[in-house]
């Protein structure tokens, strides 16, 4: 039985228009499927932008939810609650298992949340005078003000400027150039080990451990931005693994939850130590809800190795797409994909004729398409994608 509200009789949208007209209204998913108001399938390629990893309505995941909703929503921070405490420690055990490093975290609600706890707690720790922090053109780093301003994109920062101060940003891979910016007067550099928004684009071999070796050198804090690329979508636990660095201070959010609003920011605890109590906070941060679902998804990941899955079945998603003429080269890890169109080759026109014909993936930029399938996905799922972007390809060619 359909529970669709009816939007026919409204006189106007209630929505802020941010995010422009919806392409779809989304019902109902399971697994890599989703379907619309209408009944329509769709497979699932973007997965909420790297957000359900573990599938839609993925039955572990939503049966913690709705054990612990019939037990403890919430409490303020005043309190404890098991549920935070066991998430954090099982999040905690995956970074000391890839860093070296015991830490501590600070549960949030998304994202951009987490980047602010780690630019917040790079100027504490640099202290006043040395508040600066690097970050890289095209990367993408929240929406709030702070974020957005280490957000590498001067384009989302023209409407809200002036912007704080306090920022550098320096060419993508460019390794001299972080090396001509980091100065005594730098906190932290922040970086992502894959960059999303930016067109799926990997840091270059040594370029995280050269930016390690420069953090070092001053005393300045590695941050890395794990929100997309963390939780084994790239076929490690971390992307910063692939090149073998260990950060201070890395920021998680997106399938830690599996679609539950939920992050975290992770640091060092020595790092984590200059924080004090009255320094940072949120009415929202570790609730018993958002944390039994976080536990439940490490428990999960576990039990599936996910960063194999997301390595198997990444080499088997590039082999197919690379198998289409129209598509010149596939670039990222495990299965954070960015599909290289040939020249002349529109990729938002090839976006829309895909959501006509049912997968959902979307045009990260004019040439290239990011695929962000859940790394529980079939084969035959992915051989029925790449079918469709096949087809849509030829289409767009003639």
């Amino acid at each position: 039985m359909s529970h669709t509200f009816d939007t026919t009789d409204l006189a106007q949208c209630p929505f802020m228009p941010v995010f422009g007209a919806p392409a779809l209204s989304m019902e109902r998913g399971q697994g890599t499927e989703l379907w619309d108001t209408d009944g329509k399938r769709y497979l699932d390629f973007l997965s909420g932008i790297a957000v359900t990893s573990l599938g839609h309505a993925n039955p572990v995941i939503a049966d913690a939810i709705s054990r612990q909703a019939s037990t403890l929503l919430h409490v303020s921070n005043f309190f404890a609650n098991p549920q935070a405490t066991a998430a954090a420690v099982k999040v905690n055990e995956l970074l000391q298992e890839a860093t070296g490093h015991p830490g501590q975290l600070f549960f949030t609600n998304s994202g951009a949340e987490s980047n602010e706890c780690a630019l917040k707690l790079a100027r504490k720790w640099g202290g006043r005078g040395r508040h600066t922090v690097v970050s890289a053109f095209g990367s993408f780093h929240g929406r709030t003000l702070a974020t957005l301003a280490a957000t590498g994109q001067p384009s989302k920062h023209e409407p809200f400027a002036p912007m704080p101060d306090g920022f550098k940003h320096v060419a993508w891979g460019d390794l001299d150039a972080v090396r001509t910016a980091v100065d005594p007067s730098v906190a932290a550099v922040i970086i992502e080990p894959i960059q999303g928004e930016g067109g799926v684009n990997p840091a270059p071999a040594g370029y995280l451990q050269g930016i390690r070796d420069l953090c070092d050198e001053v005393g300045a804090l590695m941050i890395v931005d794990e929100i997309q690329t963390g939780f084994a979508r790239t076929g490690r636990w971390f992307g910063f693994e692939i090149d073998g660095v260990r950060p201070d201070v890395v920021t998680l959010a997106k399938a830690m939850g599996n679609g539950m609003p939920v992050g975290a920011c992770w640091a060092r605890t020595d790092v984590a130590a200059v924080f004090e109590p009255g320094d940072h906070g949120s009415t929202y941060s570790g609730t018993a809800l958002a944390t039994a679902a976080v536990s439940a998804v490490v428990d999960e990941m576990r039990r599936l190795d996910a960063p194999a899955m997301a390595t198997t079945k990444g080499a088997r998603l590039t082999d197919l797409l690379l198998s289409l003429p129209q598509v010149e080269s596939v670039r990222g890890a495990g299965l954070i994909l960015g599909a290289q169109l040939a020249d002349g080759i529109d990729a938002p026109t090839v976006y829309r004729r895909l959501i006509e014909t049912g997968l959902i993936c979307n045009a990260v930029n004019a040439s290239t398409l990011r695929l962000l399938p859940p790394l529980t996905v079939r084969d035959d799922e992915l051989v029925e994608a790449v079918g469709l972007i096949g087809d849509a390809l030829a289409e767009v060619a003639r």
